[in-house]
């Protein structure tokens, strides 16, 4: 019940992402007085759809997608004034593309009404108003997340005390050998359920695990620990040890530290608005160069599609594969409720991440793919007049019409390897 749950969740998720994304390039136009005749999510046969004013809003049966059909956002030939009207989403763009001047026509009493008529920077703002809108959704969402309920993370209350020092080659045991040292940590008296609150004479931030970890590995000797218990504060002394462990930034190098032998409680706490900023930025850095690694990805994908391959834990994932991982994710009891909401509120803001900088690139016919002829256009007049030479009129976007359709074909091929991949050799949770 959980499992259907969860991937009903990310994907009505998912849904109302693209519904957002839409929704920019509906206010963004409709500011700038273009006319909207067809707002969809999916697209396929209409399952439903109601006209509010000039535009009909709908939901039709492959939910794939979602698209706004602005009128005249491809210019006319030359020598006439009315454009070709034209859907956003890839898909929909491609059928457009392929149709017949006569299959859209704008009517005569709507010329001025023309998406390419509106100056460049209008036109940047409608196209790119589309993806911003998923990158301030994934914003909300991260704020949600990390300010409203928190991020995990290690308190700086005590869980367990390593009851001996055992060598980094010694097997993982519950039990000391009787001739391993006692931790200094059990010989100074420390117990689970201590709070440090200061150490060596310097205050504890409460849940900054991280810094007073930091502290113990670069000290040395004999230290101070301050501890609460039962409501009383304790001063206890004791002697770290020398020893080799992981680098914390770096898992991939082995560094001598000092070790004391506790562990920390796991907890959720609330972080400010700086978290949010860091967390986005590095999201966006990181999908970005996902992105951009995706043509090295394809031979393991479509080896885990068709060839039975072991599938890349860390590769791309689809719709159907992201919704699976919110089911399983939810399904399993070995996390809180809390932990499962968190799980779901990053990954949708994940999805839009990656819905905002996908959809920037310079490439027909996705939004960037618009913006880009924009920018040239800006360019052409810019020059045209510092040259004092005439107004060199639109850019016509349908010359790139070929390349829109091999962007669209790759990305068809991709999307249906991708979804096969998930459907036969899904990615596996560590759980």
């Amino acid at each position: 019940m959980m499992f259907v749950l969860g991937i009903l969740l990310l994907f009505v998720g998912i849904m109302i992402s693209v519904a957002w994304h839409e929704l920019g390039h509906y206010l963004a136009a409709r500011k700038f007085g273009i006319k909207v005749p067809e707002f969809f999510v999916g697209f396929g046969k209409t399952i439903w759809s109601r006209k509010v004013g000039e535009t009909e809003f709908g939901v039709k049966l492959i939910p794939l997608g979602g698209y706004v059909r602005m009128i005249g956002m491809l210019p006319p030939a030359k020598g006439q004034t009315l454009g070709r009207s034209r859907r956003t989403g890839p898909f929909q763009g491609l059928i457009d593309d392929a149709r017949q001047q006569s299959a859209m026509d704008v009517k005569p009493e709507d010329a001025h009404r023309q998406f390419y008529t509106r100056a460049p920077w209008k036109r940047i703002i409608v196209m790119a108003a589309g993806p911003f809108q998923n990158l301030i959704l994934a914003v909300v969402l991260f704020a949600i997340a990390i300010m409203g309920i928190g991020v995990p993370t290690s308190s700086t209350t005590i869980s367990t005390v390593s009851q001996c020092v055992l060598p980094a080659t010694a097997p993982q045991t519950d039990q000391c050998p009787a001739d391993a040292p006692p931790s200094p940590a059990a010989a100074a008296g420390l117990r689970p359920g201590d709070e440090i609150v200061a150490f060596n004479g310097a205050p504890v931030a409460e849940n900054d695990w991280r810094s007073l970890q930091d502290a113990i590995r670069a000290a040395s000797g004999t230290v101070t620990i301050t501890v609460e218990r039962g409501g009383e504060r304790l001063d206890l002394t004791p002697t770290l040890i020398r020893t080799e462990a992981q680098d914390l930034d770096d898992p991939e190098r082995v560094v001598e530290v000092s070790f004391l032998g506790v562990t920390p409680v796991p907890t959720i706490a609330r972080q400010g608005p700086a978290a949010v900023v860091v967390a986005v930025g590095d999201v966006i850095a990181r999908t970005a160069q996902a992105i951009i690694n995706l043509p090295e990805r394809l031979p393991n994908l479509f080896g885990s599609a068709f060839l039975g391959a072991e599938r890349d834990q860390d590769g791309p994932v689809g719709i159907v594969g992201v919704s699976r991982i919110g089911g399983e994710f939810l399904a399993s009891e070995a996390f809180t409720a809390t932990q499962q909401v968190l799980f779901l509120l990053n990954l949708l803001a994940l999805v839009n991440i990656s819905l905002f900088l996908f959809n920037m690139l310079p490439l027909p016919p996705l939004d960037g793919g618009q913006i880009f002829p924009a920018v040239w256009e800006a360019v052409k007049k810019r020059i045209a007049r510092l040259r004092g030479k005439p107004d060199p009129g639109p850019v016509d976007a349908a010359k790139l019409l070929p390349i829109a359709y091999v962007v669209a074909l790759l990305f068809i091929g991709w999307s249906a390897i991708l979804l096969v991949a998930d459907v036969v050799n899904p990615i596996q949770l560590p759980f």
